[in-house]
């Protein structure tokens, strides 16, 4: 008799042949009976006599011999839909004839994703390559109103259905599961086991054959089972998803239903057993059309009770599996219902929670295993759609007071650790809302790591910013946007940005918090600038001004200085932004603001740049460069390096411009500031035209104009065009530089920025004086241009007032 172990695998101790056992068996062997033959076998068993604790039963003296079952597959899946990568992994799992242990495939995946339809569907496929027996086997780990299968009775149904005589069957789980492996030891045999709960469950019932195939479903993933070859079943991809709902529909949908379909699909997360219920309620009203079936799904109030039909539902199916957690898990199952954003740490977990990091990280693992939340990265987890619906359906449940502490929280958390990282970004002094310390949250030593943090939560950060609260939320949501404003201004996107400070500005005003209104008024006002609306800046950072003289604020109506200096400089008041910065250096001084003072400096060389006094702007940059450096200021050094390469370059030391563009490029990256970037990358393009590397030049610009569309800079935008349609000038492509320069125009004249404006023109004037008759065409632009210098102080009012000269006297 062959009772080898299948390879690599330790069997669980036998147990005696107990009351609970015998039960057991009479359910399996009856539930076989009545499959195989009508029902006989149950009524060929008598009652027995109980010796010991040994429930012996005597078989009656006619008791037919065993039926065999061997073909017990379910009905293929008429409609199984996709999944081809999954189901070719399972088709072609025996092509190699040499393998020396039995294959077993472990289909893991949340409740409703497919995983038994699958399972079915390439067993039928298979069928042909296991002649002895395709077999299959609910071990109900979750099945409404059972118990999961206990191996030694479901091992009693197997050995009948291969012809074992109920009289025969050995007494223990070990010697039953001996038995197995020695019948199927020189069959060919498929066995699916469904529905399993863990690896002591289905150990027992694997045969060792290298012959048989084994097909094994769970809701959890079976790390501990050795020697299976996971596959883990994701929701199905939106093509995949659509194709099936227009298949259990019965509908052939025309070009307008089809974003319907997308939608319908895309709320009921891709998951196979939504689609199909879904789609099975629209397939028995053939009057229904796709768009308004679809837009009253979208709009029902509860969306999992849409997801049901007889004994089949969605809420029904994830019941079974929450069921099964122990409280504590049940509780925090319920809890990551109430985070408003799309995933989460242990960090946050832990806060959410109000449990210790090493405990949030061990549930966290467990839920992941069970397949009730998914891991998109390492450490990072996220609940489907419909189950984050259905776990805050759960917390409906709990007392409002403590749904209320959890979400508070969760909002402290992300609050302070959000003002944490910003120490490490922020370049500008500003004023900070205290908020309470969590008991857990990540260490940041580094810019890096910090700028990591703000990318990784930044979605939830917005989630949380406009998460709606009671008492709190107000604080919340003015804290968390003036520690975000940094890493916005630097990384975009700028409307997002000026939409969180409106809100804070709005919320601190209803609430009477002056101080944080002025605060949000200062962020709106410097997102604004960069968004290139001039008016609106210089009007909300003078009522926030206004606000911190009121409430004695030096610092921040330092600041409110400085910003205003900066707007006025882009608007070509040269001389009131000079004024402006020299008020705001005054009082950073006299405040011990060094980064106030760094950051004054390097404007006012920026001023004495675009007037034409290049040293004076050199000697600036020069002391604003020595203070970043003495604070360890990365960013703000970079933006220095940036400004005096852009003196090099207008003073002719290409060479010497370039370096000095090449470090700050080097810097800007490896903080991951993207506008930097951009600024720097369209810098260098103008120093490679100059020197006529134009395909190099080409290549920055282009970079540089697609960073600045991304991020919002319509400013920048319009700089990179002039520099584009310059760079077409120098390499002679005339109308395709004429036309650049119109599009620069546009934006500049829309931004209200005078120096774009002017550098269009002036740049249009050129073109069109090589350009035939168009003479009188480029003298109008460049006189308007040149208007514009003059009305400015810019430095190209000289050069253009001899061009100008050139041009009236017929010279080109």
């Amino acid at each position: 008799m062959r009772t080898l172990r299948r390879d690599q695998s330790l069997m669980p101790g036998g147990a005696g042949v107990d009351e609970s056992d015998t039960r057991a068996l009479e359910t399996a062997a009856s539930a076989v009976g009545n499959q195989i033959s009508g029902g006989s076998f149950g009524a060929s068993v008598q009652a027995g006599t109980i010796h010991g604790g040994v429930h012996v039963h005597t078989p009656t003296a006619t008791a037919p011999a065993a039926a065999r079952a061997l073909h017990t597959l379910p009905r293929d899946v008429a409609a199984f839909t996709g999944r081809e990568d999954e189901l070719h992994r399972l088709l072609t799992t025996t092509e190699n004839d040499s393998a020396q242990v039995v294959a077993i495939h472990t289909v893991d995946g949340m409740p409703g994703v497919g995983k038994t339809a699958l399972v079915t569907h390439a067993a039928h496929r298979l069928a042909e390559r296991y002649p002895d027996g395709q077999l299959f086997v609910d071990l109900h780990a979750h099945t409404a109103g059972q118990n999961p299968a206990d191996p030694s009775g479901i091992l009693a149904t197997l050995l009948i259905s291969i012809g074992i005589s109920p009289q025969d069957l050995p007494g223990t789980l070990e010697e039953r599961a001996a038995l197995w492996r020695d019948r199927l030891a020189d069959r060919r045999m498929l066995l699916i086991l469904d529905n399993a709960i863990d690896p002591a469950q289905v150990e027992p019932l694997l045969p060792a054959s290298p012959q048989c195939l084994v097909l094994l479903t769970s809701r959890r993933r079976l790390i501990a089972l050795d020697g299976a070859e996971p596959l883990p079943l994701d929701t199905l991809p939106p093509d995949q998803a659509a194709r099936l709902f227009t298949r259990l529909a019965r509908r052939t949908p025309t070009e307008g239903d089809r974003s319907a379909v997308t939608e319908a699909v895309r709320l009921c997360g891709h998951l196979p057993l939504a689609i199909t219920l879904l789609a099975a309620r629209l397939s028995h009203h053939p009057t229904w059309d796709i768009i308004t079936f679809t837009d009253e799904f979208a709009t029902a109030q509860d969306r999992l009770g849409e997801l049901e039909a007889g004994n089949r539902a969605v809420a029904a199916a994830f019941d079974l599996s929450y069921r099964d957690l122990t409280p504590h898990l049940q509780r925090l199952f319920r809890y990551l219902g109430l985070h408003p954003g799309p995933d989460i740490d242990p960090y946050a977990t832990a806060a959410l929670a109000d449990i210790p990091l090493a405990q949030a990280r061990r549930h966290l693992e467990t839920l992941y295993a069970d397949h009730l939340i998914e891991e998109p990265t390492r450490h990072r987890y996220r609940l489907h759609d419909l189950l984050r619906e259905y776990a805050h359906t759960l917390t409906a449940h709990d007392p409002t007071d403590t749904r209320t502490q959890a979400t508070h929280r969760l909002l402290a958390y992300y609050t302070h650790t959000a003002q944490t990282a910003d120490h490490y970004l922020t370049t500008a002094p500003h004023l900070r809302i205290p908020t309470p310390t969590p008991d857990t949250a990540p260490e940041f030593t580094t810019h890096e790591h910090a700028l990591t943090w703000m990318r990784t939560e930044y979605l939830n950060l917005i989630a949380c910013a406009h998460h709606p609260t009671d008492r709190t939320q107000p604080t919340h949501l003015i804290a968390l946007a003036n520690a975000m404003a940094a890493y916005l201004r630097q990384q975009g996107p700028w409307d997002q940005a000026a939409t969180l400070h409106y809100a804070a500005a709005t919320t601190a005003h209803h609430t009477k918090n002056r101080l944080g209104q002025a605060g949000a008024l200062w962020d709106l006002g410097g997102v604004r600038q960069l968004m290139g609306d001039y008016p609106g800046a210089v009007d909300l950072l003078g009522q926030a001004l206004e606000q911190f003289r009121a409430l004695g604020n030096h610092l921040g109506e330092a600041g409110a200085l400085w910003c205003l200096g900066g707007v006025r400089r882009l608007t070509g008041d040269y001389g009131g932004a000079a004024d402006l910065l020299g008020e705001a250096l005054e009082r950073f001084r006299a405040l011990g603001s060094r980064l106030g003072e760094a950051n004054v400096l390097r404007d006012l060389g920026a001023v004495r740049r675009l007037t034409g006094d290049y040293g004076g702007a050199a000697d600036l940059l020069g002391e604003a460069l020595e203070r970043f450096r003495a604070l360890g200021s990365r960013l703000g050094e970079a933006n220095v390096l940036r400004d005096l390469g852009a003196v090099r370059r207008l003073t002719g030391d290409y060479g010497g411009a370039a370096g000095l563009l090449g470090q700050a490029l080097e810097q800007f990256r490896a903080l991951g500031n993207r506008h930097g970037e951009a600024n720097t990358l369209c810098a260098l393009g103008m120093e490679r035209t100059q020197v006529r590397d134009f395909d190099t030049a080409t290549e920055l610009l282009a970079r540089s104009r697609k960073l600045f569309k991304e991020i919002g800079d319509t400013q920048g935008e319009a700089e990179a065009l002039n520099a584009t349609a310059n760079l077409l000038a120098e390499s002679a492509e005339v109308r395709q530089a004429l036309a650049t320069y119109q599009q620069a125009l546009l934006l500049a004249r829309q931004i209200r920025s005078p120096l774009d404006e002017a550098h269009a023109l002036e740049g249009m004037a050129h073109c069109q004086a090589r350009t035939g008759n168009t003479r009188q065409a480029a003298i109008a632009s460049l006189r308007e241009a040149l208007a514009i210098y003059q009305r400015i102080g810019a430095a190209e009012t000289p050069a253009a007032t001899q061009y100008l000269t050139r041009l009236e006297a017929g010279n080109n």
